[in-house]
């Protein structure tokens, strides 16, 4: 009898992570910042970089503004993967955060990205990793039938990007569908924004 040859697919090495938390998270009201709230036994953003690290990125660039992550000592930054990208224009939108990583990410000799939010802590590895071994230009997660991060977007479209806004990852989608590769993903693609979304879903 023949040998079966099971195809086991691996996280394309061209493509780096983007984690995007350089936002002030105003709508929470909290002591803290948003992505430093405890959550689960450990801050928000902490969640993200766990998950995205089990995803076995070769770099992951992780994009600050309004708090400093250098210097939050609630954050275990020490995985040798992890690039602090600090983003000086973040209050002209989220867009810029997601440019300032594609950059260093180009210069890094990277051909693709795949992207998510720092407020996200209920999307799994099992995700970033499903959305970055998809075949295609521009790769979303869905959940339920719902279009959420993580994305991948190759090198072909980052020029479509705009350069201020809030809709980096999103206005592709929308300008694209043509392209748009749709994966079905386990996990919650909830994002935390306020203290009764922290409450709701600790």
């Amino acid at each position: 009898m023949d040998e079966e040859h099971v195809y086991k697919p691996v996280v394309d090495d061209r493509t780096a992570a983007i984690i995007l938390a350089a936002g002030k998270g105003e709508r929470y009201s909290g002591q803290t910042h948003k992505l430093l709230a405890d959550f689960r036994g450990k801050p928000v953003l902490q969640w993200v970089i766990d998950n995205v690290i089990e995803a076995d990125f070769t770099d992951i660039y992780l994009v600050s503004g309004a708090i400093n992550l250098f210097e939050e000592s609630t954050l275990n930054l020490s995985s040798e993967k992890i690039t602090v990208v600090q983003n000086h224009n973040f209050e002209q939108g989220q867009v810029t955060s997601l440019r300032s990583a594609i950059a260093v990410a180009s210069h890094d000799g990277y051909s693709s990205i795949t992207v998510g939010l720092g407020d996200m802590p209920l999307v799994p590895s099992s995700a970033w990793k499903a959305v970055t071994e998809a075949e295609g230009q521009l790769v979303t997660a869905t959940f339920t039938g719902s279009r959420r991060p993580p994305v991948k977007i190759q090198n072909e479209l980052w020029s479509l990007i705009p350069i201020s806004g809030d809709e980096g990852a999103r206005s592709l989608l929308r300008l694209r569908p043509d392209l748009r590769n749709e994966v079905v993903c386990e996990g919650s693609p909830v994002d935390i924004d306020t203290r009764s979304d922290l409450e709701r879903w600790s």
